[in-house]
């Protein structure tokens, strides 16, 4: 088995670290957080395919700055939905998730504050990788909760079935590596 997997995100290769997750299944890990230079082009890509929205929405963590990024350029707000419940959150709204990426299950949290941002509003949700759709259906649940509109949902790379899906744009497909 390699060592990476090299691909041309937006323009850019890049060389994905091959890490295991299985004994019957590696995944190339896709690491956007540091790269400044391909999270600008990511963002610009992503906004090129986005439909009409009135606010971002991110699952913690990786994917923050990718919507900080489309949020600046696009001139719209972003929240995050956070893993954990925090201090200034009175009354949040959460939903439970297992992505394949986790060891166990976690809980996706927002402040009802920000559920009343999303409320009536088109919803872009944005995330790095959307592999098994788990923390998307979490992050969908959270916008429904809030009663908000989803106008569409975005990743940068599409992992594995995730590429077969009619339901989500991304900039490129991203293998499954069985052993």
């Amino acid at each position: 088995m390699p060592e990476f997997y090299e691909m041309t995100i937006a323009g850019l290769k890049r060389q994905l670290p091959i890490c295991p997750i299985s004994e019957k299944l590696d995944i190339a890990a896709f690491i956007l957080l540091g790269d400044v230079e391909l999270t600008v082009a990511c963002a610009e890509a992503l906004l090129k395919k986005a439909p009409d929205f009135d606010i971002i929405l991110t699952p913690e963590a990786k994917s923050i700055t990718l919507a900080y990024e489309m949020a600046k350029m696009s001139g719209k707000p972003y929240l995050v939905a956070r893993k954990s419940a925090k201090l200034y959150m009175k009354s949040p709204i959460f939903v439970e998730v297992k992505s394949i990426t986790t060891a166990s299950v976690q809980r996706l949290y927002i402040d009802s504050k920000d559920a009343e941002k999303m409320k009536e509003k088109r919803v872009l949700i944005v995330d790095d990788v959307i592999s098994t759709g788990k923390s998307l259906e979490a992050v969908d649940t959270l916008v429904e909760k809030s009663g908000g509109e989803i106008c569409a949902q975005m990743a940068v790379l599409a992992e594995g079935d995730a590429a077969q899906r009619k339901d989500i744009l991304f900039l490129e497909p991203l293998p499954l590596f069985f052993k």
